[in-house]
């Protein structure tokens, strides 16, 4: 072997030795900045492409500006999960890999977004089937289990369109990450918000729990001898649980009644605490805790009850006045 060819097989070895600690090196650029899991902060605003049509806000001017502020809606960043499908997949991907003050702005295509229109999705029922305050053109409606809105009634007949209201149409999302959100208190806060559509009073703790937990079995025990009903002891263990403070809003709620199991488990699974709990709070006497004053009164007389509303220094008219206004 010549001297050349010693010196380019020397050279064809650098070469691949050099490849393979690239390829072995770590790709820490793909690693930076914002990734799938994390919790962040954003403020975004999304119109359709072609009608501007506004999609969605964080933005409480905006909102004013397109009359949606009375909606009962708190408009304010909003906290999301990177990865678990709490915005489109589009702007979740513009945002991986960003850091918090960074903005941008993501063209959502329709297919991607609410879905291409679909002519075969819109057809012609009896009136008969709708709600007689629901029959006039533009009204959400439910029919044979399916959610539509109607865009025609002539006589007995309506023509009721299933596809989403924004079906077709491409949505450009303007964004804004506000922080990344690491507190988790916070997290869990942002994620009830975003489920429920307001942010209960929630803290962590740690607590002692007792709980029974199986016996390892007996090693020395006879393979021929039947197996033993397993055992149980009792052991004090720690959990992390997140304690909520349910008001009559959030008891009320429908995604709340509907889903409390799943919420809580996508809580646990997300925030990473053992167990939640949720407590019901009920405050003060109200008109309840005087119901209960009236009734021990029944036996009284006329003046014998003024008497006892005197000394209890209670306003009979105001009472009165408040129970004829729930009869109405």
């Amino acid at each position: 072997m010549t001297e050349d060819q010693e010196a380019e097989l020397d050279e064809q070895a650098d070469d691949v030795a050099e490849e393979e600690a690239e390829s072995e090196s770590p790709d820490t650029d793909a690693e930076d900045g914002l990734q799938q899991g994390d919790f962040v902060e954003i403020e975004y605003t999304a119109y359709t492409v072609e009608g501007e049509q506004l999609v969605d806000t964080t933005d409480p001017e905006v909102a004013e500006e397109e009359g949606v502020d009375d909606q009962g809606q708190e408009f304010k960043p909003r906290t999301i999960v990177l990865g678990e499908g709490h915005i489109f997949e589009g702007v979740e991907a513009a945002i991986t890999g960003s850091e918090a003050g960074d903005s941008g702005s993501v063209t959502i295509s329709a297919e991607e977004a609410f879905g291409e229109y679909d002519p075969d999705n819109v057809e012609t029922v009896s009136a008969e089937k709708i709600d007689e305050d629901d029959r006039y053109p533009g009204a959400n409606v439910q029919v044979d289990g399916q959610q539509g809105y109607i865009s025609t009634i002539v006589g007995g007949r309506a023509r009721v369109d299933f596809n989403h209201p924004l079906a077709g149409e491409d949505v450009e999302y303007e964004y804004e990450v506000v922080d990344e959100v690491d507190d988790r208190e916070q997290q869990a806060a942002g994620l009830f918000e975003m489920y429920l559509g307001m942010e209960p009073e929630l803290w962590i703790e740690t607590d002692e729990v007792e709980e029974e937990v199986p016996v390892e079995p007996d090693d020395d025990a006879d393979e021929d001898d039947e197996p033993a009903e397993p055992e149980f002891e009792t052991e004090v263990v720690e959990k992390e649980t997140l304690y909520l403070e349910a008001t009559p809003q959030m008891t009320m709620n429908q995604q709340w009644m509907m889903g409390k199991q799943q919420i809580g488990q996508q809580i646990i699974d997300q925030i990473g605490v053992d167990r939640v709990i949720v407590q019901e709070v009920i405050d003060g006497m109200g008109m309840g805790g005087m119901g209960g004053m009236m009734g021990g009164m029944g036996g009284m007389g006329g003046g014998d009850i003024e008497e006892a509303l005197e000394d209890a220094d209670v306003d009979a008219d105001e009472i009165v006045e408040e129970l004829e206004g729930a009869e109405e």
